[in-house]
C-alpha cells in the first residue's frame, strides 16, 4: 500500500479569507456548547436579533410555492426581472431592460460569478480599504489580483479619486465601489462618485457597484445610484433582498447592467453561460423580489429618529462617546460600525488579540479590523441590528477590558477624549 497522504486544499485558496465566519466565530460556538451566552456581533444578520421580512413579501412567496418547484430561466424570473428594472428607471438609469438583469443565489453569488466571467490570470481589480472580504477573495479566487484603494478614517473612510487613479495599470480591469459603504458605514457624496465614474470611463474600467444597502441610511444621508453617473463604459449595479428586506434566508440578489452594455455583449454572453450551469437560483424566494421592490418601504421606518436601528447606532455612537479609548466616524448609512481604539490611550494594541480577548473574558464576539483587509490594527466592526440596552452592555464590557489593559501599562498616560468622534 501506498503511504497515507493529507488531503490538500487547492493552492487557489492560500490568499482566500473570510475571518468574519472564522477563527473567532467557531470559538464563539464552542463557548456557546459550553453553556455561555454570547453576544455576536460579527455578523449583519437582521433575524438573528428578531428582525422579520415583511408579511407581504412572506405571502407573495407562499402563494407562488406551486410556481417554484421546477428550473425557471437561467437569468430569473419575468416579474422579478422587471421589478429591478422598474427600479432602476424610477432613480434614473438609462438603457436597462430585463435582458440586462441577473438574478442570483444572494449578492454573493453574483460577486463571484460577474468576476468569473471578467477576469483572467493576472488580471487587477481596484478594491476598497477597508472592504467587504468576499470582494477580494473573489478577485483572488478568480485567479486575478485585488489592488486596494485607501478609504482612510481622517477623510471619513471616504475613497480619494485622485489616489485610485495613481492605482490603474494595463492589467486593471475593473473598480469595486461598496457604497453605502461595509464596515464604515460611509455613504459617498455624489462628486466623489462623479469623479470614479470619469476615471473609470477614461479607462474603460468594468464598475461593480455593491449597493446592498442602498436604503439603509441615517441623518439624511443622500445615496446616489452608480449607474446614473456611468455612461461610457459597463456598469453593474448589485443589489438584493437581505439587508433592506431582512430577508438573508432567502438568498436572493440582482445584477443589472447599464452604460456601455453594447460593447459588452460577449462578457453578458458569458456571464449567462455561468448562470446557466448553476442552472438557475433559488426560485421561490425570487417572487418575492416585485412586491419588495414596489411595496412599502418599511426600512424607513426603521431607520428614522426613533427607528430602532436609528437608535442602536445612536447607542453606539453613545457608547463610544463616553469611552476613555474609543472614537468612531459617525456611520450614516449600512449596518456597522468600525470602531477604533485610540492608539494614544492604548499605545500596544493588537485587533485580533482583543477581539479573542474580548470574546473569552467578556463573551462578545466582533469583527476584528485585519478581516477586511485594512492596514491598521486599531479597528473592529460591530452591527446596530441589537437593542439599544444589550449594546450599552457591549460597551460597558468593552471598556473594562480595555480599563484592565491600560492598568498593565503603567506608564500609559492617556490622552484627554476630547477627539472621540470624527465629523464626517
Amino acid at each position: 500500500m501506498s503511504p497515507v497522504k493529507n488531503v490538500r486544499p487547492s493552492d487557489g485558496l492560500l490568499n482566500v479569507r473570510y475571518e468574519i465566519r472564522g477563527r473567532l466565530a467557531r470559538r464563539a460556538l464552542e463557548l456557546e456548547r459550553l453553556g455561555h451566552d454570547i453576544i455576536s456581533l460579527n455578523i449583519g444578520n437582521p433575524y438573528a436579533f428578531g428582525f422579520r421580512t415583511p408579511e407581504t413579501m412572506r405571502l407573495a412567496m407562499i402563494e407562488n410555492l406551486r410556481h417554484s418547484e421546477g428550473y425557471v430561466h437561467q437569468k430569473g424570473i419575468f416579474p422579478a426581472r422587471e421589478a429591478v428594472v422598474m427600479q432602476q428607471q424610477e432613480r434614473g438609469v438609462r438603457g436597462v431592460t430585463v435582458d440586462e438583469v441577473f438574478i442570483g443565489n444572494g449578492v454573493s453569488e453574483l460577486i463571484d460569478l460577474t468576476l468569473r466571467a471578467l477576469l483572467n490570470g493576472g488580471d487587477e481589480v481596484l478594491v476598497p480599504s477597508p472592504d467587504y472580504p468576499l470582494w477580494t477573495a473573489a478577485v483572488n479566487l478568480n485567479s486575478g489580483r485585488a489592488v486596494h484603494y485607501a478609504c482612510a478614517p481622517g477623510q471619513g473612510f471616504i475613497p480619494d479619486p485622485e489616489e485610485i487613479e495613481t492605482l490603474i495599470g494595463p492589467r486593471t480591469r475593473a473598480i469595486v465601489v461598496v457604497n453605502p459603504n461595509n464596515p464604515t458605514g460611509a455613504v459617498y457624496p455624489r462628486e466623489v462618485l462623479e469623479a470614479i465614474a470619469r476615471i473609470a470611463e477614461k479607462y474603460r474600467l468594468v464598475v461593480l457597484s455593491d449597493e446592498i444597502y442602498d436604503q439603509v441610511l441615517y441623518d439624511g444621508a443622500v445615496f446616489v445610484p452608480m449607474a446614473t453617473l456611468v455612461h461610457d463604459t459597463l456598469c453593474c449595479t448589485m443589489s438584493g433582498l437581505s439587508k433592506v428586506y431582512r430577508a438573508c434566508g432567502y438568498r436572493v440578489g440582482w445584477a443589472s447592467f447599464s452604460g456601455d452594455t453594447g460593447n459588452a455583449v460577449e462578457y453578458l454572453g458569458a456571464l449567462e453561460l455561468l448562470s446557466s450551469l448553476r442552472l438557475c437560483s433559488n426560485v421561490a424566494g425570487q417572487w418575492a423580489v416585485q412586491t419588495a421592490l414596489g411595496g412599502h418601504q418599511s426600512i424607513r421606518e426603521l431607520t428614522r429618529a426613533g427607528g430602532r436601528l436609528y437608535e442602536s447606532r445612536r447607542a453606539i455612537l453613545d457608547g463610544v462617546g463616553r469611552s476613555k479609548y474609543l472614537r468612531l466616524v459617525r456611520p450614516m448609512g449600512a449596518l456597522y460600525s468600525f470602531v477604533e481604539v485610540r492608539a494614544d490611550a492604548v499605545p500596544v494594541f493588537d485587533d485580533q488579540s482583543f477581539a479573542l480577548d474580548l470574546l473569552e473574558n467578556k463573551h462578545v464576539l466582533v469583527a476584528p479590523g485585519v478581516s477586511f483587509n485594512f492596514g491598521s490594527r486599531n479597528f473592529f466592526r460591530i452591527t446596530n441590528l441589537p437593542e439599544c440596552d444589550v449594546l450599552a452592555t457591549v460597551f460597558e464590557r468593552i471598556e473594562e477590558l480595555l480599563d484592565a489593559r491600560a492598568a498593565a501599562a503603567p506608564s500609559l498616560q492617556l490622552a484627554a477624549p476630547a477627539h472621540k468622534a470624527r465629523s464626517r
